[in-house]
């Protein structure tokens, strides 16, 4: 006895070499014909091939995570007797049958829906899902579940992001922005990644609990200065002053000195008090004249300088330069940026954000706060395309936690950072709410924001894969084999 796969084209799939693939589709009813094509991508029936007296009359399917731990099984899927597919040689001269399409589904949100619950199962990206006949020990045939089988890039590989995830207080030493406590913040933040690391599966792509790193931190003392803040303008010729870690800084800004000029007169000052200072260049917005610059300071062993105003005196004497301290309070929400400064994000957000930002593009920093300023949003992000200084961030708060499956606000966000697209389908087409990257869907069903197009996976490769320009995307490393023979 062989088995082999058909999927929902009728097309024989190799299970040693393509897999199942985790289900991109929103649950359908069979069609009345049992034998009949559903056209559905991801479905896979399977075909067993064999004598007429070998032929069992049901099998077993079991899905088993990457290091071989079982996730979940179906008791007995019947087989239908069926035309052996003329384009398979090994089924000449035997008999065949094959099951209903078997789905293999993130969550259980889909796992039981009614439509579908009596041929689905959950099953992991990594792992696989294990065939034997009814009343027979052991396993038959092992299937890997990996990426889709067909796209314009060929099979998708599994490949893999790592996220660092800050879970900033509401003011140092406060409680954490989720949870009743900082393990229980850690164990919700792990439980969000798992709900994204379920969506981003149906594309191949998975978020690696062993390289993910969450923390509760402090938000940080205000250690940015920027020039030019959200204008841009040149200097007049003035004086920017500000005292950092209780020492005066003064600096002349000749006329017509753009920002960036400026933040490295302010830089070359600071650092002759024997303090750390790096500058930010920041990309124009959409009302301003030129590009602002950050100055971010740090104390000689690295952490976060402090700065202040002076009293009774402005930060900057100058008529058109300004300058201003980036302070992060929690306390009223994170301000955040709007169609004109979306590039940048504000002073706030950047004062926050290049806190912790590890400096590698390749990672993605997941940065949660209690609230955003306003109300209007629960999570945004910041993408490489747009050549800021901020790329590859992705902000929630506990209001994106809260609703949960209902709009996936982590993968949602994760998804503008791997397909480098700051807009939504349905911005400039039509509305489908089903899908994940909706601009306004909130749907706890199965029919909710959780699917994402083949087109969607096959940009994500093209734009943070292996071949991309910062790859965020690593191929994922494969499961032990051993795991498999216990």
């Amino acid at each position: 006895m062989e088995i082999y796969g058909l999927d929902g084209a009728g097309r024989v799939v190799d299970l040693a070499r393509e897999g199942a693939t985790i289900q991109r589709t929103p649950p359908s009813r069979l069609p009345d014909d049992p034998l009949a094509n559903t056209g559905d991508p991801d479905e896979l029936r399977l075909l067993v091939v064999g004598q007429a007296d070998d032929l069992p009359g049901a099998l077993t399917v079991a899905s088993v995570g990457q290091a071989g731990e079982r996730v979940d099984a179906l008791g007995s899927l019947a087989l239908t007797s069926s035309p052996c597919p003329v384009d398979l040689p090994a089924a000449r001269g035997r008999v065949c049958g094959v099951t209903v399409p078997v789905r293999a589904v993130a969550d259980d949100i889909d796992r039981l829906h009614p439509l579908i619950k009596e041929r689905s199962l959950r099953a992991e990206l990594g792992g696989s899902l294990l065939v034997g006949a009814v009343g027979a020990s052991g396993s038959t045939a092992r299937v890997r579940v990996g990426g889709p089988r067909h796209t314009d890039l060929g099979p998708l590989q599994s490949l893999q992001a790592t996220l660092r995830v800050h879970l900033v207080r509401v003011r140092k030493g406060g409680p954490a922005p989720i949870g009743g406590n900082d393990a229980e913040a850690i164990e919700s933040a792990k439980a969000e990644v798992q709900r994204a690391n379920g969506i981003w599966s149906s594309c191949g792509i998975g978020f690696d609990d062993q390289t993910t790193k969450i923390e509760v931190v402090d938000p940080p003392s205000p250690w940015l200065l920027s020039l030019g803040c959200d204008v841009g303008l040149p200097a007049s010729g003035g004086r920017v002053s500000f005292r950092v870690e209780g020492r005066r800084v003064d600096v002349a800004v000749p006329r017509g000195t753009s920002p960036r000029g400026a933040a490295r007169l302010v830089a070359n000052r600071v650092e002759k008090l024997g303090l750390k200072a790096r500058i930010s260049d920041n990309a124009p917005i959409g009302p301003s004249v030129g590009a602002s610059a950050d100055v971010l300071i740090r104390k000689a062993d690295g952490s976060l300088a402090t700065i202040a105003p002076i009293p009774k005196e402005p930060l900057s004497t100058d008529a058109t330069l300004s300058a201003c301290i980036g302070e992060v309070d929690l306390e009223d929400g994170l301000q955040h940026f709007g169609d004109v400064d979306a590039i940048a994000g504000t002073v706030e957000e950047r004062a926050l954000v290049k806190a912790f930002d590890d400096g590698d593009p390749s990672t993605i920093e997941v940065i949660v706060v209690p609230s955003f300023a306003g109300g209007s949003r629960i999570g945004e992000s910041f993408i490489f395309a747009d050549a800021g200084a901020v790329r590859n961030v992705v902000l929630e708060d506990r209001g994106g936690f809260r609703a949960d499956r209902a709009s996936f606000t982590l993968a949602h966000e994760l998804g503008h950072v791997l397909l480098d697209q700051p807009g939504h389908p349905d911005d400039y087409g039509m509305d489908t709410p089903t899908q994940l990257m909706d601009a306004d869907a909130a749907n706890g069903t199965a029919f909710g924001p959780r699917r994402l197009t083949i087109e969607e996976c096959e940009r994500a490769v093209r734009q943070s894969g292996p071949a991309s320009p910062v790859r965020v995307l690593t191929p994922r490393t494969a499961p032990n084999e051993a795991a498999f023979r216990r």
